[in-house]
């Protein structure tokens, strides 16, 4: 039988983990190995400083305190004992899109499967002040799981999804899109008057793509975007070769 492993950063106890899950049942067996505490915006962090728990909460289901890259470790070295089938990541209240995927800790848990050698799904729904739905991104999400298991990617690589509320009009496969970002920190005063900060969303533009994984989702569309960890500028290296030809000197 397949064996699969969902993870997530909001936490094991979250509807979407469970939702998810449960989605993905009729194609394998399912573990979930997910952080004890949400840990949302914590990118590819690995604990190297302090220990780590490993913590069975129910069947199938095991609780780790630290990061999703973290669960994806434990779950391949303590809890399968090799590595699984799949590795599908979500379903993450709010879209993971665009530039903000590199601080996703939904999209680092299907990174570290991509890394390992193992098919990968990062997963996202939009953020809503609401009830969520999560059926269309379960239902999704386990039949873009099904094809993958049947048909793998190239090696290293991986898939983002984001979808919108509601049925989706359909699924696009797309391009991370960019944006204009200015970060805005907030300061307020503690009791004592002394000064602390908060990290708030700040000012975006989202630059204009017809492809963009931002794009598609505006428009009802689910994305559906191919990633791998290579963060080399292909395009830059004959640019960087003249750099250091002509302008660095080792002594």
């Amino acid at each position: 039988m397949r064996r699969i492993l969902v993870t997530n950063d909001d936490g094991y106890r979250s509807e979407g983990i469970i939702a998810l899950a449960e989605a993905l049942r009729p194609l394998g067996a399912v573990t979930i190995v997910a952080p004890v505490l949400e840990a949302s915006a914590i990118c590819h962090a690995l604990t190297l400083r302090r220990p780590l728990r490993l913590e069975p909460v129910a069947d199938h289901v095991f609780a780790v305190d630290g990061t999703p890259t973290d669960c994806v470790n434990l779950a391949v070295a303590r809890v399968f004992g090799g590595l699984p089938d799949l590795v599908v990541s979500g379903i993450n209240k709010g879209w993971n899109l665009g530039d903000d995927l590199t601080y996703s800790g939904t999209v680092s848990g299907a990174f570290e499967g991509a890394l390992l050698g193992i098919p990968a799904i990062a997963i996202s729904l939009r953020a809503t002040s609401g009830v969520y739905d999560f059926g269309p991104s379960g239902r999704v999400a386990a039949s873009l799981a099904e094809v993958l298991l049947q048909r793998p990617l190239p090696a290293r690589t991986f898939l983002n999804i984001n979808l919108p509320h509601g049925e989706p009009k359909g699924i696009r496969v797309t391009v991370q899109a960019a944006r204009n970002h200015v970060t805005s920190v907030g300061e307020r005063r503690d009791p004592k008057g002394r000064p602390y900060y908060w990290i708030e969303e700040g000012e975006d533009a989202w630059q204009a793509h017809d492809r963009s994984d931002y794009q598609a989702v505006h428009d009802g569309y689910v994305s559906v975007t191919p990633l791998h960890p290579d963060l080399t500028a292909h395009q830059a290296l004959a640019a960087v070769e003249e750099l250091t030809l002509e302008g660095v000197v080792i002594e």
